[in-house]
Protein backbone atom coordinates (compact mmCIF):
# COMPACT_ATOMS: atom_id res chain seq x y z
CA UNK A 1 0.00 0.00 0.00
CA UNK A 2 2.46 2.61 -1.18
CA UNK A 3 2.64 5.64 -3.25
CA UNK A 4 5.79 7.27 -3.18
CA UNK A 5 9.75 5.63 -3.50
CA UNK A 6 12.51 7.52 -3.19
CA UNK A 7 16.30 6.62 -2.98
CA UNK A 8 18.53 8.67 0.04
CA UNK A 9 22.78 7.82 0.47
CA UNK A 10 24.21 7.18 3.55
CA UNK A 11 27.72 8.29 3.29
CA UNK A 12 29.08 6.10 0.31
CA UNK A 13 26.22 3.51 0.85
CA UNK A 14 23.06 3.87 -0.73
CA UNK A 15 19.94 3.76 2.30
CA UNK A 16 16.31 2.11 2.53
CA UNK A 17 13.97 3.28 0.28
CA UNK A 18 10.97 5.30 1.71
CA UNK A 19 7.78 4.13 0.91
CA UNK A 20 5.07 5.56 2.75
CA UNK A 21 2.16 3.09 3.37
CA UNK A 22 -1.48 3.18 5.08
CA UNK A 23 -1.29 1.57 8.47
CA UNK A 24 -4.31 0.45 10.27
CA UNK A 25 -4.54 1.46 14.13
CA UNK A 26 -6.53 1.52 17.15
CA UNK A 27 -6.69 4.12 20.26
CA UNK A 28 -4.91 2.40 23.13
CA UNK A 29 -4.92 5.02 25.77
CA UNK A 30 -5.86 8.74 26.37
CA UNK A 31 -4.00 10.81 28.48
CA UNK A 32 -5.19 15.00 28.75
CA UNK A 33 -1.91 16.66 29.34
CA UNK A 34 -3.24 19.90 30.03
CA UNK A 35 -5.14 22.38 29.57
CA UNK A 36 -5.18 22.24 25.60
CA UNK A 37 -3.34 18.88 24.86
CA UNK A 38 -4.80 15.59 24.76
CA UNK A 39 -2.00 12.23 24.09
CA UNK A 40 -3.62 9.37 21.93
CA UNK A 41 -1.55 6.50 21.79
CA UNK A 42 -1.98 4.37 18.72
CA UNK A 43 -1.40 0.63 18.51
CA UNK A 44 -1.21 -1.93 15.78
CA UNK A 45 0.35 -4.86 14.27
CA UNK A 46 0.85 -3.30 11.74
CA UNK A 47 3.13 -0.62 13.03
CA UNK A 48 6.27 -2.85 13.23
CA UNK A 49 7.00 -1.98 10.52
CA UNK A 50 6.51 2.06 10.67
CA UNK A 51 9.48 3.79 9.92
CA UNK A 52 9.72 6.05 13.13
CA UNK A 53 12.88 8.48 12.15
CA UNK A 54 12.54 10.69 15.75
CA UNK A 55 13.18 14.56 16.43
CA UNK A 56 9.91 16.18 14.33
CA UNK A 57 9.06 13.73 12.12
CA UNK A 58 5.38 14.09 10.49
CA UNK A 59 3.38 12.07 9.05
CA UNK A 60 -0.84 11.84 7.83
CA UNK A 61 -3.50 10.83 9.51
CA UNK A 62 -7.05 9.92 8.11
CA UNK A 63 -10.14 10.47 9.57
CA UNK A 64 -13.02 8.37 7.73
CA UNK A 65 -16.71 8.97 8.19
CA UNK A 66 -16.65 5.75 9.69
CA UNK A 67 -13.71 2.72 9.81
CA UNK A 68 -12.53 1.92 6.87
CA UNK A 69 -12.07 -1.89 6.14
CA UNK A 70 -9.10 -3.52 4.64
CA UNK A 71 -10.75 -4.49 1.27
CA UNK A 72 -11.62 -0.74 1.19
CA UNK A 73 -8.05 -0.18 1.09
CA UNK A 74 -5.45 0.25 -2.08
CA UNK A 75 -2.68 -1.50 -2.30
CA UNK A 76 -0.60 1.14 -3.30
CA UNK A 77 -0.34 4.69 -4.45
CA UNK A 78 -2.52 5.72 -1.41
CA UNK A 79 -3.04 9.05 -2.83
CA UNK A 80 -5.09 8.62 -5.88
CA UNK A 81 -7.15 6.67 -3.76
CA UNK A 82 -7.80 9.11 -0.97
CA UNK A 83 -8.32 12.27 -3.86
CA UNK A 84 -10.67 10.21 -6.29
CA UNK A 85 -12.78 8.90 -3.19
CA UNK A 86 -16.57 10.80 -3.43
CA UNK A 87 -16.22 13.69 -1.19
CA UNK A 88 -18.70 12.54 1.33
CA UNK A 89 -17.03 9.73 2.06
CA UNK A 90 -12.98 10.91 1.58
CA UNK A 91 -11.64 10.58 4.87
CA UNK A 92 -10.32 14.14 6.04
CA UNK A 93 -6.27 14.64 6.27
CA UNK A 94 -4.49 16.06 8.67
CA UNK A 95 -0.52 16.32 9.69
CA UNK A 96 0.55 15.43 13.13
CA UNK A 97 3.93 15.12 14.88
CA UNK A 98 5.41 11.55 15.99
CA UNK A 99 5.43 12.75 19.62
CA UNK A 100 6.92 9.13 20.66
CA UNK A 101 7.29 5.31 19.63
CA UNK A 102 7.65 2.34 20.90
CA UNK A 103 8.97 -0.62 19.08
CA UNK A 104 6.42 -4.08 19.71
CA UNK A 105 7.59 -6.57 22.70
CA UNK A 106 6.68 -9.47 23.57
CA UNK A 107 3.51 -8.30 25.45
CA UNK A 108 2.59 -5.74 23.18
CA UNK A 109 2.16 -4.33 19.54
CA UNK A 110 4.35 -0.98 18.60
CA UNK A 111 2.71 1.74 19.55
CA UNK A 112 2.90 5.36 18.78
CA UNK A 113 2.08 8.76 20.99
CA UNK A 114 0.16 11.34 19.06
CA UNK A 115 -0.51 14.84 20.61
CA UNK A 116 -3.16 16.84 19.53
CA UNK A 117 -4.20 21.13 20.49
CA UNK A 118 -7.91 20.80 21.15
CA UNK A 119 -8.55 24.04 18.67
CA UNK A 120 -11.89 25.10 20.00
CA UNK A 121 -13.25 21.98 21.92
CA UNK A 122 -15.54 23.24 23.79
CA UNK A 123 -16.41 26.85 21.77
CA UNK A 124 -20.15 27.42 21.77
CA UNK A 125 -19.21 29.02 18.29
CA UNK A 126 -18.76 25.51 16.88
CA UNK A 127 -14.70 26.58 15.63
CA UNK A 128 -13.44 23.14 16.76
CA UNK A 129 -11.92 21.12 13.59
CA UNK A 130 -12.53 17.30 12.68
CA UNK A 131 -9.04 16.26 13.89
CA UNK A 132 -9.37 18.18 17.63
CA UNK A 133 -13.15 16.71 17.59
CA UNK A 134 -12.09 13.34 17.10
CA UNK A 135 -9.34 13.85 19.51
CA UNK A 136 -11.63 15.22 22.45
CA UNK A 137 -13.53 12.43 21.86
CA UNK A 138 -11.37 9.74 21.36
CA UNK A 139 -11.92 6.40 23.48
CA UNK A 140 -9.69 3.08 23.14
CA UNK A 141 -10.54 0.66 20.74
CA UNK A 142 -11.51 3.60 18.20
CA UNK A 143 -9.72 2.81 14.88
CA UNK A 144 -8.23 5.14 12.89
CA UNK A 145 -5.79 5.41 9.49
CA UNK A 146 -2.25 7.02 9.61
CA UNK A 147 0.14 6.98 6.48
CA UNK A 148 4.07 7.06 6.87
CA UNK A 149 7.25 5.62 6.12
CA UNK A 150 7.41 1.79 6.07
CA UNK A 151 11.10 1.28 6.32
CA UNK A 152 13.75 2.99 8.88
CA UNK A 153 15.80 6.29 8.29
CA UNK A 154 15.78 9.82 8.94
CA UNK A 155 15.65 12.98 6.70
CA UNK A 156 12.87 14.76 4.77
CA UNK A 157 11.76 11.41 2.88
CA UNK A 158 10.67 10.59 6.27
CA UNK A 159 8.93 14.07 7.25
CA UNK A 160 12.05 14.98 9.27
CA UNK A 161 12.86 18.91 9.25
CA UNK A 162 15.29 18.86 11.80
CA UNK A 163 18.42 19.25 10.48
CA UNK A 164 20.98 21.87 12.15
CA UNK A 165 24.69 22.03 10.90
CA UNK A 166 26.49 19.22 12.35
CA UNK A 167 28.62 21.34 14.85
CA UNK A 168 25.70 23.77 15.76
CA UNK A 169 25.76 23.79 19.65
CA UNK A 170 23.29 27.12 20.13
CA UNK A 171 20.13 26.77 19.21
CA UNK A 172 16.56 28.73 19.50
CA UNK A 173 12.88 26.87 18.66
CA UNK A 174 10.20 28.60 18.33
CA UNK A 175 6.45 28.22 18.01
CA UNK A 176 2.87 28.17 19.42
CA UNK A 177 1.06 25.20 20.65
CA UNK A 178 1.06 23.79 17.02
CA UNK A 179 4.73 23.37 17.47
CA UNK A 180 4.99 21.97 20.67
CA UNK A 181 4.76 18.17 19.95
CA UNK A 182 7.69 18.87 17.64
CA UNK A 183 9.63 21.26 19.54
CA UNK A 184 9.67 19.12 23.01
CA UNK A 185 10.22 15.66 20.75
CA UNK A 186 13.26 17.68 18.98
CA UNK A 187 14.57 18.56 22.95
CA UNK A 188 14.30 15.33 24.15
CA UNK A 189 16.53 14.09 21.52
CA UNK A 190 19.20 16.58 22.04
CA UNK A 191 22.66 15.41 23.43
CA UNK A 192 24.93 16.97 25.93
CA UNK A 193 27.01 19.89 25.09
CA UNK A 194 24.08 21.56 23.24
CA UNK A 195 22.43 24.69 24.63
CA UNK A 196 19.06 25.29 22.98
CA UNK A 197 16.37 27.75 24.27
CA UNK A 198 12.87 26.89 23.39
CA UNK A 199 10.26 29.59 23.28
CA UNK A 200 6.52 28.33 23.31
CA UNK A 201 3.55 30.10 23.09
CA UNK A 202 0.50 28.48 24.59
CA UNK A 203 -3.35 28.97 24.72
CA UNK A 204 -3.56 28.65 28.63
CA UNK A 205 -1.24 28.83 31.92
CA UNK A 206 -2.24 24.83 32.26
CA UNK A 207 -0.43 23.86 29.25
CA UNK A 208 2.92 23.81 30.57
CA UNK A 209 4.90 20.41 30.22
CA UNK A 210 7.76 18.80 32.02
CA UNK A 211 10.66 18.14 29.85
CA UNK A 212 14.23 15.97 29.84
CA UNK A 213 16.88 16.18 28.09
CA UNK A 214 20.68 15.73 28.30
CA UNK A 215 21.36 19.16 26.16
CA UNK A 216 21.38 22.35 28.58
CA UNK A 217 17.97 23.70 28.22
CA UNK A 218 16.06 27.13 28.35
CA UNK A 219 12.44 26.48 28.27
CA UNK A 220 10.29 29.57 28.19
CA UNK A 221 6.51 28.53 27.95
CA UNK A 222 4.12 31.86 26.99
CA UNK A 223 0.47 31.19 27.87
CA UNK A 224 -1.94 33.84 26.35
CA UNK A 225 -5.07 33.44 29.23
CA UNK A 226 -7.58 35.12 26.67
CA UNK A 227 -5.33 38.46 27.13
CA UNK A 228 -3.12 38.19 24.00
CA UNK A 229 -3.89 37.94 20.24
CA UNK A 230 -1.81 34.42 18.84
CA UNK A 231 1.49 35.02 18.14
CA UNK A 232 1.87 38.25 19.62
CA UNK A 233 4.18 36.59 22.93
CA UNK A 234 5.83 34.68 21.00
CA UNK A 235 7.18 37.50 18.44
CA UNK A 236 8.34 39.87 21.38
CA UNK A 237 10.62 37.30 23.32
CA UNK A 238 11.88 36.24 20.11
CA UNK A 239 12.95 40.00 19.31
CA UNK A 240 13.99 40.07 23.27
CA UNK A 241 16.25 36.81 23.35
CA UNK A 242 17.39 36.64 19.69
CA UNK A 243 20.17 38.90 19.82
CA UNK A 244 22.17 38.01 22.66
CA UNK A 245 21.80 34.84 21.51
CA UNK A 246 23.90 35.81 18.50
CA UNK A 247 26.37 37.57 20.60
CA UNK A 248 27.09 34.61 22.41
CA UNK A 249 27.91 32.77 19.54
CA UNK A 250 29.19 34.93 17.08
CA UNK A 251 32.23 34.31 15.09
CA UNK A 252 35.09 36.15 14.96
CA UNK A 253 35.63 36.06 10.76
CA UNK A 254 32.82 39.11 10.37
CA UNK A 255 32.21 37.53 6.83
CA UNK A 256 30.14 34.69 8.03
CA UNK A 257 27.54 37.87 9.12
CA UNK A 258 27.89 40.34 6.32
CA UNK A 259 27.95 37.62 3.57
CA UNK A 260 25.06 37.73 1.06
CA UNK A 261 23.19 34.68 2.91
CA UNK A 262 22.49 37.72 5.04
CA UNK A 263 20.11 38.97 2.44
CA UNK A 264 16.49 38.21 2.85
CA UNK A 265 15.02 37.22 -0.31
CA UNK A 266 11.59 36.46 -1.61
CA UNK A 267 10.00 33.85 0.45
CA UNK A 268 8.34 30.91 -1.60
CA UNK A 269 4.87 30.13 -0.78
CA UNK A 270 2.01 27.62 -2.02
CA UNK A 271 -1.29 28.53 -3.27
CA UNK A 272 -2.81 28.93 -0.05
CA UNK A 273 -0.08 31.35 1.41
CA UNK A 274 1.70 29.07 3.89
CA UNK A 275 5.55 29.08 3.86
CA UNK A 276 8.32 26.19 4.37
CA UNK A 277 11.77 26.64 4.19
CA UNK A 278 14.31 23.90 5.29
CA UNK A 279 17.88 25.23 3.88
CA UNK A 280 19.62 22.33 2.79
CA UNK A 281 23.16 24.42 3.00
CA UNK A 282 22.88 25.04 7.00
CA UNK A 283 26.55 24.27 6.63
CA UNK A 284 27.41 27.01 4.79
CA UNK A 285 26.57 29.16 8.06
CA UNK A 286 28.74 27.80 10.23
CA UNK A 287 28.80 25.80 12.89
CA UNK A 288 29.20 28.74 15.81
CA UNK A 289 25.85 30.38 13.94
CA UNK A 290 22.84 30.26 16.32
CA UNK A 291 20.84 28.08 14.42
CA UNK A 292 16.87 28.85 14.49
CA UNK A 293 14.05 26.71 13.72
CA UNK A 294 10.41 28.08 13.56
CA UNK A 295 7.27 27.06 13.27
CA UNK A 296 3.87 27.75 13.66
CA UNK A 297 1.09 30.01 12.16
CA UNK A 298 2.62 31.33 8.39
CA UNK A 299 2.45 35.09 8.69
CA UNK A 300 4.12 35.03 12.37
CA UNK A 301 6.75 32.58 11.25
CA UNK A 302 7.52 34.80 8.51
CA UNK A 303 7.64 37.70 10.70
CA UNK A 304 10.23 36.05 13.03
CA UNK A 305 12.14 34.91 10.11
CA UNK A 306 12.64 37.77 8.46
CA UNK A 307 13.52 39.73 11.85
CA UNK A 308 16.08 36.97 13.02
CA UNK A 309 18.11 37.63 9.38
CA UNK A 310 17.53 41.27 8.71
CA UNK A 311 17.61 42.69 12.00
CA UNK A 312 19.80 40.02 14.19
CA UNK A 313 21.84 39.16 11.03
CA UNK A 314 21.24 35.43 11.39
CA UNK A 315 22.73 33.90 8.11
CA UNK A 316 19.32 32.52 6.03
CA UNK A 317 21.09 29.05 5.87
CA UNK A 318 20.77 29.04 9.78
CA UNK A 319 17.13 29.99 9.89
CA UNK A 320 14.57 26.59 9.02
CA UNK A 321 10.77 28.06 9.24
CA UNK A 322 7.98 26.37 8.82
CA UNK A 323 3.99 27.24 8.64
CA UNK A 324 2.15 24.78 10.19
CA UNK A 325 -1.20 26.46 9.39
CA UNK A 326 -2.67 29.71 7.94
CA UNK A 327 -4.61 32.02 10.21
CA UNK A 328 -8.40 31.47 8.47
CA UNK A 329 -7.45 28.47 6.47
CA UNK A 330 -7.74 24.39 7.68
CA UNK A 331 -5.16 22.15 5.67
CA UNK A 332 -6.52 21.19 2.47
CA UNK A 333 -8.53 23.63 2.07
Amino acid sequence: MSTQTDEVRVGRREAVRASYTLFRVRVAAVERLGASFVRVTMTSPELASFGAAGYDQRFKLLLSPRPLQDHELPQDDWYTWWRELPEAARPVMRTYTVRGFRPATAERDAEIDVDFVLHGVGDAAGHAGPASRWAAGAAVGDEVVLVGPDAPGTGRMWGVEWAPPAGARTLLLAGDETAVPAVTAVLERLPAGITATALLEVPDAGDLLDLRSDADLTVEWLPRNGVHAPGELLQRRVHDVASALVEQVRAEDAAVQDSQDNQDGEDAEDEDGILWDVPENAEAAGPECLYAWLAGESGVVKALRRHLVREVGVPRSSVAFMGYWRAGRAEGE
